[in-house]
């Protein structure tokens, strides 16, 4: 069996599969993976590999240090399964890496956009040869929310939970509607403008914020919210295979 773990901004992801199947997964808030010891005694785990876009934090590293079986560190040097054309590789996050080739794992030979809502909302494009040639950057919600009553004096704070009209009728719902349609329509917009270069174009989205809405051309679509997780399990297979 495998470990793969996904330390993002805000949770990490645990998670066992067998082969390809995902057997389980366990979100760890604490910051230090203090699941770790538990989950591991679940499973008879042969091997692994932990991502994290900030890097792993000392308590992090040592209970990475103290696991029975060999684990890989994702990095830029690690072997992938598809070509990564991306200029500065030791700039890419791990996890938009680790989407792609989730993705392509699951749709090969096909032009992919990998949309992941996050912290951040990541905008990825692989083309049907399997090669990697980069994406985009843009705020992903709460970023969003947060900016506009960081950045404008009088904006309130505003949950993402709430009425949202076509048209706010007050400052809550203006804003609500603002961002939530702007990012609805933000995504569509990719989905639009690069099935005009690639018609057979093929859609995953990921990420918790990529759950809050409804995006149009859905049967050229699939959400899946284990998708970088699905990825790293893959490299790992890979790098079995490929040492």
């Amino acid at each position: 069996m495998h470990l793969v773990i996904d330390i993002g901004n805000t949770i990490a992801k645990l998670a066992a599969f067998q082969g390809e199947n995902l057997i389980e997964v366990q979100k760890d808030f604490s910051g230090t993976l203090e699941m770790l010891s538990g989950f591991v005694e679940k499973y008879n785990f042969r091997k692994g590999i932990v991502s994290s876009v900030a890097g792993a934090n000392a308590q992090v590293q040592t209970r990475l240090n103290s696991l029975s079986f060999p684990i890989i560190e994702f990095s830029h040097k690690t072997p992938v399964p598809i070509r990564n054309a991306y200029r500065t590789p030791e700039t890419l996050g791990m996890d938009r890496l680790a989407a792609v080739v989730g993705a392509v794992s699951m749709r090969p030979s096909t032009p992919l956009l990998i949309v992941d809502a996050g912290t951040a909302i990541t905008y990825d494009f692989v083309d049907e040869t399997g090669v990697y040639w980069g994406g985009n950057i843009s705020p992903g919600i709460e970023t969003r929310f947060k900016a506009l009553h960081t950045f404008c004096a009088r904006l309130p704070l505003v949950k993402q939970d709430g009425d949202m009209p076509d048209f706010g009728y007050s400052t809550e719902t203006a804003i609500r509607s603002g961002v939530l349609r702007g990012v609805q329509l933000e995504i569509e917009g990719y989905i639009a403008e690069m099935k005009q270069q690639k018609p057979e174009l093929f859609t995953f989205l990921t990420g918790g914020g990529a759950f809050s809405f409804d995006v149009k051309a859905k049967n050229d679509i699939f959400a899946d919210v284990f998708l970088v997780l699905k990825g790293l399990n893959s490299i790992l297979n890979y790098n079995e295979v490929n040492p």
